[in-house]
């Protein structure tokens, strides 16, 4: 026997370093390996079938009472342990050791107040009421990687946190979210965001700024009611409410510089209800938005001042409501750039080069920004563009459709980066700590 060979051969196995996930093969390994899992015909079936029972059921802002349950048995069913009520309906989840460092994985929750017109056999069995942004599709996709993350638990350095958060749709669910103590430890973040214009199959983001920074608005105006036909008796606030809107549209042409990005979109107009009246008061409302946080301000200011001054115009009063709650805005979305870098990595190892889009900038808006100002945080999109199948139509659509074929790349996203993300960062960790 070659005892030479064997003590050599021992020599080099306790002298190399442990297999790392956080990149090179290792990190190819664990992404395919996350994939190849989520793919199986149970798994898959068992993923889509919890996206259509949500999609059947939808649930809006803070109501997502039947969808927070549906997450909490599937939890219990995996023997992972979660904290509830977190902002009312939401529920966060941990896998791990319970110490640092810690990750945290993002899915809002919440439909919309929308009918769906799209016939199928899981159409939203709630009349007004439709799941047109994919949150159905990314609670799915965060319970998929709670079952890939639980039967990988040894791979796991630190705490996985999975956050199901309500309200997501103009409620500010994820400021509610960060009061609760239970997201203090976080380390980094990442939300994962199905896309219409992405092919199915491709992931995308991009490094700094990826979407605006938003506000709401609501502006009453009051005035003096009277017949149709004697509007000299009146102090008219229809005319006043069609004054102040075409105004505001002077904000973003004239006043901002051009090659700043802003938007400010006025939603509905509301004002009497019969031809011959001229009523007491009319209000309309929307939302603007900015790239930056100064422009977003500066927007909002303006918006109250042209409102107040058009009324005035018209010897009305204005009342502008940008919203109770603190904050009101949503800051612009920045993603953090060595988070991304990673993520990029992680699906670049996962479905190869060709397969990762650059994300452009858009002007829309998501309150996941919010985390950005606690922890590092990035979002990023997961395609779902599929023409054979209809899905393809843009976000907050009556015909937005998904092709659940996606879903078990975005339960594997979440797990991989989670494990690798850990791994890398529980090794510097402990780095630090022998030094």
């Amino acid at each position: 026997m070659n005892y030479s060979g064997i003590f050599f051969l021992f020599l080099f196995l306790l002298l190399s370093p442990a297999l790392s996930y956080g990149s090179g093969s290792g990190l190819e390994s664990l992404s395919r390996g996350m994939l190849d899992s989520a793919k199986e015909p149970e798994f898959f079936e068992w993923m889509r079938g919890i996206r259509r029972r949500i999609h059947e059921n939808p649930e809006t802002g803070f109501q997502e009472f039947k969808t927070s349950q549906l997450i909490r048995d599937e939890l219990d069913s995996l023997g992972v342990k979660y904290k509830w009520p977190v902002a009312k309906t939401g529920v966060v989840a941990w896998i791990g050791s319970g110490s640092k460092p810690v990750f945290g994985l993002r899915a809002d929750m919440d439909a919309l107040p929308l009918q769906e017109l799209v016939e199928w056999e899981s159409k939203s069995k709630v009349d007004g009421k439709m799941h047109a942004c994919g949150h159905d599709t990314h609670v799915a996709m965060l319970l998929g990687a709670a079952k890939l993350l639980h039967s990988r638990k040894h791979l796991i350095k630190g705490t996985v946190k999975l956050v199901f958060q309500p309200g997501e749709e103009g409620y500010g669910g994820a400021i509610e979210m960060l009061k609760d103590d239970v997201l203090d430890d976080l380390d980094g973040i990442l939300s994962v965001h199905v896309f219409p214009s992405v092919p199915s199959g491709g992931i995308g983001s991009r490094p700094g700024t990826v979407l605006a920074g938003a506000g709401l608005f609501t502006v009453t105006i009051h005035g003096q009611g009277s017949h149709a036909a004697t509007p000299h008796f009146s102090k008219d606030p229809v005319l006043a409410v069609s004054s102040a809107v075409v105004a505001l549209q002077q904000i973003v042409s004239r006043e901002m510089d051009p090659l700043e990005a802003g938007v400010v979109t006025v939603g509905y107009i509301q004002g009497g209800h019969a031809q011959n009246v001229i009523p007491q008061s009319a209000k309309f409302g929307g939302t603007f938005r900015s790239l930056s946080n100064d422009g977003l301000l500066f927007i909002q200011r303006r918006i109250k001042e042209i409102s107040e001054a058009q009324a005035s115009v018209y010897q009305c009063k204005a009342e502008v409501d940008f919203g109770v709650k603190e904050p009101s805005l949503h800051p612009v979305m920045m993603n953090d750039e060595g988070l991304y870098e990673h993520g990029k990595e992680v699906a670049e190892a996962m479905i190869g080069k060709n397969n990762f889009h650059d994300f452009p900038v858009t002007m829309g808006a998501e309150d996941f920004s919010f985390f950005t100002k606690r922890t590092k945080a990035a979002i990023f999109v997961l395609g779902i563009k599929n023409e054979t199948l209809g899905a393809g139509k843009p976000l907050h659509s009556p015909y937005f459709f998904v092709d659940e074929e996606a879903l078990p790349l975005g339960a594997a996203l979440h797990a991989a980066m989670a494990v690798s993300y850990l791994d890398k960062h529980g090794n510097d960790r402990d780095v630090k700590t022998e030094l």
